[in-house]
């Protein structure tokens, strides 16, 4: 019983922490308009609405060159240091020589429920129709001001919401990205604002019960007032048919980790102008990032796993591509 309390408590205090943030305490680094190398947190106002990101700075900013960009985005009801802690693209981002920039959703008060407006997703960004497109390539500018941006390798990820948003850029800005990834986070949009292809990676769990693999209502608590999942086949199907792809995959062995989770990459490609759209199947893990260390989340979210390191896949997969006739960020 004390045991069944515990979780209870554990949960209900990492719901609450989820819910409001590290909001709560002092963030590092400044918002100075040129950025050195370290982490800083930078606020503008978009349309109203005072928005920031998180952006760790490698120490390849010395150099001089323009450096690439990964845009890492939080699922709802979370927060950009909660989604850094999980996808840790900043040590990543040091060893290869990118920016890692989380931005930071909106919710009904600072620092509280924030989510993304992902089409058919989620919450409060949703409900009031926040222009989350048009707030990224904002941000985009911002940091191309700040710091010297390669805006022909810009590239976006996600967790859960967050994968949804990165596939809505995909679909609704597609000239500003190179190629985008997701970890369980359908394609939420109806539509493409262009013919535009782009390289696309997904990566989903079969045991995942907050967005199913096979599509469906799923659990969430509190509710996002989202529409239903569409399944991971319908994503891929529909990323495969905009691409030009072949309908059927080339399949990589499965891969297993000491908790007997599986993992098997399929592969729809060569795509039109050289794109591939990359589908990791798991089986085992819960609603979380592959590659993060077991926390309190695994109590909501199902086990963690180490099958294979999502962030790592996607810096391997997003390097091969870039986006030549992207235009120029206007920084």
């Amino acid at each position: 019983m004390r045991a069944a309390w515990a979780i209870v408590v554990v949960s209900v205090l990492g719901l609450a922490f989820a819910v409001v943030g590290p909001d709560l305490f002092p963030a590092p680094g400044g918002s100075s308009l040129a950025l050195a190398a370290g982490d800083h947190v930078v606020a503008f106002e978009h349309q109203g609405r005072r928005r920031s990101y998180l952006v760790h700075v490698p120490p390849a900013v010395s150099s001089g060159a323009a450096l690439p960009v990964v845009l890492d985005f939080h699922g709802a009801w979370r927060s950009g240091w909660g989604q850094r802690a999980w996808s840790r693209f900043d040590r990543l981002s040091d060893a290869e020589g990118f920016l890692a920039v989380e931005p930071q959703g909106t919710g009904p008060l600072p620092g509280v429920g924030r989510t993304w407006n992902a089409s058919g997703c989620c919450g409060y960004a949703r409900a009031h129709e926040v222009d989350d497109v048009g707030f990224v390539v904002t941000l985009l500018e911002d940091l191309a001001r700040r710091v010297p941006v390669d805006h022909t390798r810009v590239y976006a990820t996600g967790l859960s919401n967050g994968g949804m948003m990165a596939h809505r850029l995909a679909a609704d800005a597609p000239e500003r990205f190179a190629a985008v990834a997701s970890v369980a986070g359908p394609f939420m949009e109806t539509g493409f604002a262009s013919d535009r292809p782009t390289p696309v990676m997904h990566i989903h769990s079969r045991s995942d019960e907050r967005v199913p693999f096979g599509g469906g209502a799923g659990s969430s608590f509190p509710p996002l007032g989202n529409d239903p999942y569409p399944p991971v086949a319908a994503t891929i199907g529909t990323w495969v048919e905009h691409d030009g792809c072949p309908r059927t995959p080339s399949e990589d062995p499965a891969r297993e980790d000491a908790s007997h989770h599986r993992a098997v990459r399929s592969t729809y490609g060569p795509c039109r102008d050289g794109t591939e759209v990359v589908l990791w199947t798991l089986t085992g893990p819960g609603h979380v990032w592959p590659g993060a260390p077991s926390t309190w989340r695994s109590l909501l979210l199902g086990p963690a796993t180490s099958v294979i390191d999502a962030s790592e896949e996607m810096w391997r997969f997003f390097r091969r591509f870039s986006r030549p006739d992207a235009p120029p960020l206007a920084g």
